[in-house]
């Protein structure tokens, strides 16, 4: 039975990479690497792609590394700080409220940007569907 060197990074694919073959996942094993899909429609991914924004721009915070080792170095410090004092996340944010407001406003006329102050009153339709009340 084959050792596995230690595991040094989750990579995180998209369902856009493609299928991957048993010998890329035994290379990437093989080079401490452990290759994750995710879930079609994962909505996390957006949240992690965001936190993955915000510590790398921490990271960097002006700075020029000219090659990887200060980069890792730099990222691994900001994620030691991270986990110290986590940065809370909710979800919703400007674009919540927006939805929220519009709901409060009133309905809105079919898909327009006109929005209903009263509700339109439903008209009887007969049995032949026609919309004229007898």
């Amino acid at each position: 039975m084959e050792t596995w060197p230690p595991l040094r990074l989750l990579l995180i694919l998209d369902n856009l990479a493609g299928p991957t073959s048993a010998a890329f996942v035994c290379w990437l094993r093989a080079h401490g690497m452990m290759p994750l899909d995710t879930p079609v429609g994962g909505r996390w991914l957006n949240l992690a792609e965001a936190v993955q924004r915000l510590l790398v721009s921490r990271a960097l915070a002006g700075q020029h590394p000219t090659s990887p080792e200060p980069l890792i170095v730099w990222r691994a410090a900001v994620a030691r700080g991270w986990h110290a004092a986590p940065t809370p996340f909710l979800w919703g944010g400007k674009r919540a409220v927006r939805r929220q407001q519009a709901r409060e406003r009133g309905p809105r006329l079919g898909g327009s940007g006109a929005i209903l102050y009263q509700p339109l009153p439903h008209q009887e339709r007969d049995r032949n569907g026609d919309g004229q009340s007898k």
